[in-house]
């Protein structure tokens, strides 16, 4: 089944959630209450997922849930298929009682008109024009039919449906313009024009041994290389041009790795990281970031648990 828009938005959501944490699937189902598969068919948009699912991606991200919350709520409006089931349960005839044993069913004959007082009048002879037309008028007045006046309650409950439906939308849009605009009234004042939720906040030295999930500068990195070691495990180095700060990653590794990386800087130190538990193994593991130049040389080295061999490689900065 095709996703409405509304849970496409909302599993697009989920997506860049998942990749500000820095974790797989099973490293969010270790870290919460859903198992991996739920995890894939949540991101994938297949699943609704709870609201409390929302709510703890948005707390691994650090990342405020007034604007996931209302987007779920939204989306959960449509996929409960309320707007749907409700003209289906008013229009649903009710259970007739079975007709008593010995007795001959009496056939069904149709509600008498409820505003009739009297029955119609056959028109009278006429014997002047003034009397025929009253008769006229008198017969012309007729109570509308049973099925016409279902029709129209009918019409009355699909309306009644509708404009609940539309007022649920509208006040979930409301949330979210107000959750929106209170996540920016309340952020510190950005450094330069360009403001958003993404929008990193270290540069240069301020970066130094930080997170680059925590501080945001591992939103949109660039990569300055890839390489697979000798155990099979990956490695690469990360570089935010905004943030000035370099570090490394790895995945696929076994636990007891460790991975470390250095900028040719003056005075740069060494930042590490190690695979502490099975956890780390199905995961990103990050160094902590260094400050980092253009132009700048950076050094990035594998030491696997198994054995001492010591696998590095150099990158360099663009200009």
């Amino acid at each position: 089944m095709t996703p409405s828009p509304e849970h496409a938005r909302l599993a697009a959501e989920l997506r860049v959630l998942r990749e500000r944490t820095g974790l797989s699937l099973s490293g969010l189902a270790a870290k919460t209450a859903y198992s991996r598969s739920s995890w894939e068919r949540y991101l994938n948009g297949r699943t609704l997922p709870p609201r409390q699912a929302v709510r703890e991606l948005c707390r691994l991200a650090g990342e405020p849930e007034g604007r996931a919350v209302a987007l779920w709520e939204i989306t959960e409006s449509g996929w409960s298929g309320r707007a749907k089931e409700a003209p289906r349960a008013a229009a649903a005839p009710q259970p007739k009682a079975p007709p008593k044993p010995g007795t001959a069913a009496r056939p069904e004959m149709p509600p008498e008109p409820e505003t009739a007082t009297r029955p119609i009048a056959e028109p009278p002879r006429a014997e002047s024009a003034d009397v025929g037309s009253s008769a006229d008028r008198f017969s012309t007045r007729r109570t509308p039919s049973p099925s016409r006046r279902r029709t129209v309650n009918l019409m009355a409950v699909l309306a009644t449906v509708c404009a609940l439906a539309v007022g649920g939308v509208t006040v979930a849009l409301l949330v979210l313009t107000r959750d929106h605009g209170d996540a920016r009234r309340s952020a510190p004042p950005p450094s330069s024009a360009a403001s958003s939720s993404t929008h990193p906040n270290c540069r240069g030295a301020a970066c130094e041994g930080q997170s680059p999930m925590v501080t945001k500068c591992g939103a949109q990195p660039e990569t300055l290389v890839r390489r697979r070691m000798s155990t099979g495990a990956w490695m690469e180095v990360r570089y935010n041009r905004w943030c000035g700060a370099s570090w490394a990653r790895t995945w696929g590794a076994r636990v007891g790795d460790r991975i470390e990386m250095s900028s040719d800087g003056p005075g740069s130190p060494v930042r590490r990281a190690k695979i502490k538990d099975d956890v780390d193994t199905d995961s990103f593991v990050y160094t902590p970031m260094t400050a980092t130049l253009p132009g700048a040389v950076v050094r990035a080295c594998f030491l696997p648990a198994a054995s001492g061999a010591k696998e590095c490689f150099d990158s360099r900065v663009t200009q």
